[in-house]
């Protein structure tokens, strides 16, 4: 397979997406190092709609999906065009009778591979597939947890459950591949698995589904251990544990998050929907441990706004704390930034995305955090921490956690 002009490589995949009669799908994703790429990954496909044929793209970022459908013509070139400009390292062009892998490098050459199709398919061209998922309705882990009943449906009133539970493994995939492949994250093996820790981890409806993903359809040998303050939870966790037939593969632990005691450091932390300060609990032990890949979803934010009601407001953000719910919904944003800053300054890449849409909860952010081990000493960034916590003369629970006061 010799390397060939991309310009030349991706015009013949131009060819094929615009010929409604062959395409199956085409996918682009990936970026070329060094690049980067509006979009984490992109598929294309022909649908059938009231008004005629369109070319129907589905972009996906961090954590979201947007769909757009382009009429053919001018419009759907437009809009293939626009994605061929993409720096994508990746396509995988499907047609009824052949598949095309194409790799391009950052020296703009193209390395195609073609396979014959055994059998000749044909396109499905329905407008609304059924949205591809992470854990299928019918997963046992489903079932067994409550969410999806005996015959494998999602139950009415459990269908935001399984929406956080998606949304949840869609950035915990990204999470995880971003750290392999950065080399911050080590790709676990069969004698040394991937050791996952949940910080307050309830009724573990996240910490069994980060086990099954992880395990059967990301195929990463995985060890997951659960927290919890309440003997019960822990009763019933493994008792769940015990009827999934994965034992073996998960613990769980009775005790305080500031406090509890692992027999081996954990390489990924999850602290989801912690109330108030334990999610600085569950920070400052990631950061102790010097956790790789780092998943923390804030709940209820109580000890910045306590503060902020305490101390006079700096001059000119009156009008922001005058109104109470404002100043709440500020103190949230406050607080969440303090704790990207901090932890940026204690080594980690921190990215704050949406976890799930705020109509099912308004709790809907994330800090996803890849340890990178340069600390932050001296500099802009800290002396912007600085500037801001003596503004609003506050002092963060995290900050004293990490000796940041």
């Amino acid at each position: 397979m010799a390397a060939e002009p991309v310009l030349r490589v991706l015009s013949r995949m131009r060819s094929l997406i615009l010929d409604d009669t062959v395409l199956v799908r085409a996918v682009g994703s990936g970026r070329i190092r060094g690049q980067q790429t509006k979009w984490r990954r992109v598929e294309l496909r022909w649908v059938d709609l009231k008004g005629g044929r369109s070319l129907q793209v589905t972009a996906y970022d961090d954590t979201q999906a947007f769909t757009s459908n382009h009429p053919i013509g001018d419009e759907a070139r437009d809009a293939v065009d626009d994605l061929l400009d993409e720096p994508f390292a990746n396509w995988h062009v499907e047609t009824t009778t052949e598949q095309h892998q194409v790799k391009v490098t950052r020296k703009q050459e193209a390395f195609l591979h073609t396979a014959a199709r055994e059998e000749q398919v044909e396109p499905t061209r329905e407008h609304d597939m059924a949205k591809q998922r992470l854990l299928p309705e019918d997963d046992p882990v489903l079932v067994a947890l409550g969410i999806s009943d005996k015959d494998g449906r999602i139950k009415p009133t459990r269908q935001a459950k399984y929406r956080q539970v998606e949304e949840f493994l869609r950035l915990l995939d990204t999470g995880i591949t971003d750290a392999i492949k950065s080399g911050h994250l080590r790709k676990p093996t069969a004698g040394d698995p991937l050791r996952v820790v949940d910080l307050g981890c309830g009724n573990a409806y996240l910490t069994f589904a980060a086990h099954r993903f992880l395990s059967h359809v990301r195929e990463l040998p995985v060890h997951l251990t659960g927290v919890d303050v309440k003997e019960q939870s822990a009763r019933h966790n493994s008792d769940v544990a015990a009827g999934l037939g994965i034992s073996e593969q998960t613990d769980f632990v009775v005790g305080g998050i500031g406090d509890v005691v692992l027999e081996r450091t954990p390489e990924v932390v999850l602290a989801l929907h912690a109330c108030d300060t334990a999610t600085d609990d569950a920070l400052a032990r990631a950061v102790d441990w010097e956790a790789s890949l780092v998943l923390a979803a804030p709940c209820c934010h109580h000890d910045i706004a306590a503060q902020m009601r305490r101390t006079p407001t700096p001059s000119p953000y009156a009008m922001v704390t005058r109104h109470g719910i404002l100043r709440e919904r500020f103190a949230d944003t406050l607080t969440d930034a303090l704790r990207a800053a901090l932890l940026r300054l204690h080594g980690y890449r921190v990215d704050v995305v949406e976890f799930v849409e705020s109509q099912h909860t308004p709790r809907n952010t994330m800090l996803r955090s890849v340890r990178t081990g340069k600390k932050v000493t001296g500099g802009g960034a800290r002396k912007e921490y600085s500037e801001l916590v003596e503004a609003w003369a506050i002092r963060p629970h995290l900050a004293v956690l990490l000796d940041e006061v």
